[in-house]
């Protein structure tokens, strides 16, 4: 490096899985009750950084993933709609109608969300913007398998140029999927209630 030069720094890395999910109450800042006898996570886990992420949006959250069926994760969109967020959602068809996913309830509150309608082929993107200035992306899927079983990773990019990459895309596969709504009143499983894929 020449006089004046400086060592690129990394994004932030999350690594899955889990030890364990977290304790609602610490999360929340909260002392846990239980304590020694807590079952669950009181590490600042990789789940809890991603939460972070998804709190601390202000403006708008866009979410583009496969699937979602961690509860933790649908309380956090649905979070950031009721404090003012504009919030999007697009996920895959046929995930959305599997036992345990949480896209009917996240819909239910009044959240835009669309899905691919393709029965060969799946929505398989895993990213979500915040603000056009966080892209979270990775392997990682939003489920509870995920956080505690898979090998997986998020990156967390502070890059408003690349958010804005992400964001051409986001649109053009919310153009493409808009007359596949999800409607606000159609109960979770409501395609059917497949069995759920373990990702």
């Amino acid at each position: 490096m020449g006089c004046g030069g400086s060592k690129p720094v990394a994004p932030p890395v999350l690594f899955f899985p889990d030890p364990g999910m977290p304790c609602r109450a610490v999360m929340n800042g909260q002392q846990c009750r239980r304590g020694a006898k807590c079952t669950y996570s009181h590490q600042k886990t990789s789940l809890v950084k991603f939460l972070d992420e998804l709190y601390a949006a202000r403006k708008t959250l866009d979410v583009c993933v496969f699937t979602i069926t961690c509860n933790e994760i649908a309380e956090a969109i649905i979070a950031a709609k009721k404090r003012g967020v504009k919030v999007r959602v697009i996920t895959d068809d046929e995930q959305a109608k599997c036992t345990g996913s949480d896209v009917y309830q996240i819909a239910s509150e009044g959240i835009e969300t669309r899905t691919d309608s393709d029965p060969i082929t799946h929505m398989h993107h895993k990213f979500a913007i915040i603000d056009k200035k966080t892209l979270l992306n990775g392997s990682f899927n939003w489920t509870r398998q995920a956080v505690l079983g898979n090998r997986e990773n998020v990156i967390i990019m502070r890059n408003p140029a690349l958010c804005d990459v992400f964001t051409k895309e986001f649109n053009a596969q919310w153009k493409l999927f808009e007359k596949n709504k999800v409607p606000k009143n159609m109960h979770q499983g409501g395609g059917g209630g497949q069995q759920r894929n373990r990702v």
